[in-house]
């Protein structure tokens, strides 16, 4: 019987010092091991997976940006591009609402430095992906982006009302906003998945822990919220697991008979 499990990445397999307990790298071994797929489930655009203690996981597959990226092994089995005139669109509204905007694609994200002066997520974002992170301004018309994450300010509402035509919004806490093409989800990711290895949709698995996790989690056979994650994610779980640090991923894996 084919089983394939599904992880998020950030506050579900590592923690805010992209620390990832050593509880979880055993689990995800001994899912290998026993035969069952594994994949990355993230927010983050593909062009933002890079980080090696991620790669050395050795994941079957990444389904990335939302559901606008699957791959296998390699190969690519979905990947949505948005148009470069709706990019353009896009950008002219956030910028009339004054809202600092960053693009996220496959192969390359993009920003513009001077909106996001002395904030520290800017430094992280160029060590983490070094040359694929290029300046939006200078790259005009030749973008290639599938999603895009916006810092809400008190304009906030009006921009993502005036962009709802063309996107869903995932909204953390009030500050950040992930604008994804309308049809795309982590959910939609799995089901991509589901489709190409023949998998029951009962067999599969999704950990998570917080907004754009809420549609794996309902739509996987089993949803599983991290203990640290929050009300939303754990409302919409079939099972909250423990803390990240405290082997919540091992446990939930024991628990459901995967290892």
């Amino acid at each position: 019987m084919k089983k394939a499990v599904f992880f998020d990445i950030d506050g579900t397999l590592w923690d805010r010092n992209m620390a990832i307990p050593e509880s979880t790298k055993k689990a995800i071994g001994e899912l290998k091991e026993h035969g069952v797929y594994t994949f990355l489930n993230s927010g983050r655009a593909r062009a933002f997976i890079q980080n090696p203690r991620l790669r050395e996981l050795d994941f079957d597959g990444i389904v990335s940006g939302c559901g606008t990226s699957v791959n296998f092994r390699g190969k690519e089995l979905v990947y949505h591009k948005i148009s470069p005139e709706l990019l353009d669109k896009t950008l002219r509204i956030l910028k009339k609402y004054d809202m600092p905007v960053i693009l996220e694609g496959r192969d390359f994200q993009y920003v513009d430095e001077s909106d996001f002066a002395g904030d520290p997520f800017l430094d992280m974002l160029k060590a983490e992906i070094g040359e694929k992170l290029l300046d939006i301004s200078g790259n005009f018309m030749r973008w290639e982006a599938s999603k895009f994450s916006v810092v809400l300010n008190q304009n906030g509402e009006k921009a993502l009302r005036e962009l709802s035509p063309w996107y869903e919004f995932l909204v953390h806490e009030g500050r950040v906003a992930e604008g994804v093409p309308k049809g795309f989800s982590k959910a939609t990711g799995i089901q991509a998945v589901c489709e190409y290895l023949n998998i029951a949709r009962e067999n599969t698995y999704a950990f998570g822990d917080s907004v754009n996790d809420l549609s794996m989690l309902r739509y996987a056979g089993y949803g599983i919220a991290m203990g640290n994650g929050s009300r939303e994610a754990k409302e919409a779980a079939d099972h909250v697991t423990d803390d990240i640090y405290e082997d919540g991923i091992y446990h939930a894996c024991r628990h459901f008979a995967l290892i």
